[in-house]
This record gives structure tokens, sequence and C-alpha cells, in this order.
């Protein structure tokens, strides 16, 4: 059976991928929302849903076509490949960009969840007392995580694996961010910083001819440092998958509800006017971790001054998100007008 997506609609699934793996990779940010807002995280949901026995088994049997086909392997495939080529590009324009000019990245994102939330809500007509209560909840466990304190880096193997199961939940639940869930556990920059660009470098040795990293301890604890934590990612996102693909196929709309409010509870977590407040030891002194990089404790979020020119630019990059997300809308209204 041929791929009936045309070339267009494999272009933009990548570019929708790209958006998922710059989502993943900020902290308060879920890959979910554009999975969610894109259109496509239903089917998402469905694809790694179809990475069961069967498709082992098929695979196992070399029927590697029917393998392809049962999972959606073109759809997975070119998403993947979005994310990958997202964590080696824009990934680092993202992480420039937080430390040149943090306030305005922290307002772009505050407006596409905004924008996310209208997008979600305008068309959810099934309120009533189980949705709302469902919706409440989710906003106090969203507004709760978004004060909690992040935990000491840990580089224990099985731990790493759990965090990568637990952090993946970014991806298959919108509004719940699994970057933001490595700072509480300790280990964001540890599996979202230093591991991904341990392979970046890893990679442009290779591409120089230069095999030096194999004599490099360091570099080959990092990365496999970095597969455990992959594996844990996959194994958590399958099994969420089969557990989410049953929640929204028997209840979607309380569901839906829940995602609602996961999202409104994550706008504390990316409030652009906020300090970040390091870890101290008793006499005063920032804690650093093994890097010699000052340790997260958490955030102090403050009301902006409207008095400065700062403020205003930084409520044109919210317009900015904002706008980014009824653009999506737009293009969804008009792909389903022609097609």
């Amino acid at each position: 059976m041929n791929d009936p997506r045309t070339f267009s609609d494999k272009f933009f699934l990548v570019i929708k991928g790209l958006f998922m793996g710059a989502a993943n990779k900020v902290p308060g940010v879920s890959g979910g929302i554009v999975a969610f807002v894109g259109g496509f995280y239903e089917e998402f949901i469905y694809s790694l849903q179809k990475i069961n026995g069967k498709a082992f088994k098929l695979l196992l049997n070399g029927r590697l076509k029917s393998f392809y086909r049962y999972v959606n392997g073109s759809f997975l495939s070119l998403l993947i490949f979005g994310m990958l080529v997202s964590y080696f590009s824009i990934s680092k324009v993202l992480d420039y960009f937080l430390a040149q000019k943090e306030l305005f990245v922290w307002a772009a994102f505050f407006g596409m969840i905004l924008g996310s939330i209208y997008y979600i809500a305008k068309d959810f007509g099934h309120w009533n007392k189980k949705t709302i209560s469902v919706g409440v909840l989710g906003l106090i466990i969203g507004v709760s995580i978004s004060f909690l304190s992040p935990a000491k880096e840990n580089d224990n193997l099985l731990f790493i694996f759990l965090c990568g199961m637990i952090s993946v939940s970014g991806m298959a639940l919108p509004g719940l961010s699994g970057s933001f869930i490595l700072i509480l556990l300790g280990n964001y920059v540890l599996l979202l910083v230093d591991s991904v660009n341990a392979l970046y470098d890893t990679f442009t040795e290779l591409a120089k001819g230069d095999f030096s990293f194999i004599e490099n301890g360091e570099r080959l604890n990092t990365l496999k440092i970095l597969a455990v934590f992959t594996a844990g990612s996959a194994a958590g996102l399958v099994t969420l998958s089969h557990i989410l693909n049953y929640v929204l196929k028997h209840y979607k709309h309380i569901t839906t509800a829940m995602i609602l409010g996961f999202i409104t509870g994550s706008l504390g977590v990316v409030w652009p006017w906020k300090k970040t407040i390091y870890k101290t030891n008793e006499v005063g002194q920032a804690v650093l971790d093994s890097n010699g990089r000052e340790i997260i404790a958490n955030y102090e979020r403050f009301f902006p001054n409207i008095e400065i020119s700062e403020t205003w630019w930084a409520l044109f990059f919210v317009i900015v998100g904002i706008s980014v997300l009824l653009g999506l809308d737009w293009y969804g209204k008009n792909r389903k007008q022609t097609s």
C-alpha cells in the first residue's frame, strides 16, 4: 500500500517534528502541545500504540514492509527525523537565545501556550460537572508542579532510565513539560545539554575521521548515559501511548478537559518575568554541579514594569506566540477546505 501523503504533507510533518523537538527541549513547554495543536496528536498516539507484540513478531520474521505499514512507519519516521534534526539545530539556536534574550523567548512560548489554550477550548463544547472537575484538577496539578524545587543531579543508570520514562510524558501529554520534569529530577543539564552536546561533538569528530573519543572515558560515559536515557524514553513513550490510546478512545472529553487544565497550569512555569534562584550552602555560597555550574533551586516570579521598553518588547513576543498558534489554526482550516 502506497503512502497517500503528498510531498507537501511529508515536508510539513518534518517541520512539525522540528517544532516538537524544540518544544521538548524548553523547560515549561510540552511537545505534546505541538502535536495537539498541529492536529496529529491522536495519530501520533495511535501510531506509537501499534508498536506492540504483533509489530515485533513482524520484525523478527523479516517482514519489514509489513512492519513499516503496521506501525504507520512513514508518519513516525518523518516526525522523528524532524525531532532529531531539531535537537542538533533548532535546539542549539534556542540555547543561544535563552542565554542572550531569555525574556523574549519565554514571552513567545507564553504566547504560544495562551494560543494553544484558545485553540483547544474554542471547539470544546462538553463542559459539565465531571469535565469541569477534571479540568480544575489538571490546573491544580499543573500549578503545583511549577512550584516544586529541583533535586540533585544523579547519574545512576537505573535512575537515568526512569528519567527517560517519566520525562517523555511531555511528548505524550500536552501541558506536561518533560524538560521541566527533568529539572525537578535534577538531570536536565546532564541529559538534555551535556549528553546531546557529547553526541553532537562525537558525530562532528567522526565526520572528520577523528576517533579520539574512544580514548575519552568521560565522553563514553556521557554517551552511555544518553543511550540509557533514550531507551527509557522509548519504553515510556510506547507504554504511555497504549494507556493514552485507551483513555482517548473511551474518555475523550474528560481527557481533553484534563489537558486544558494541565496547559493552563503550565503557564506558571513559562511566565516570562522571573528570576532564577540558585542553590546555596549554609554560608550563602552557590552550590555547583560536577561541571562547575550553579544548580537551579527554583524561580522567583514577578510582575513586569510597564515603564521600561523591554516589557513592551516582551508583550510583542507574547502576541507573536499567540499569532503562531492562530496561524496554525488558519492553516488547518484552509487545508480542510481545499482537500
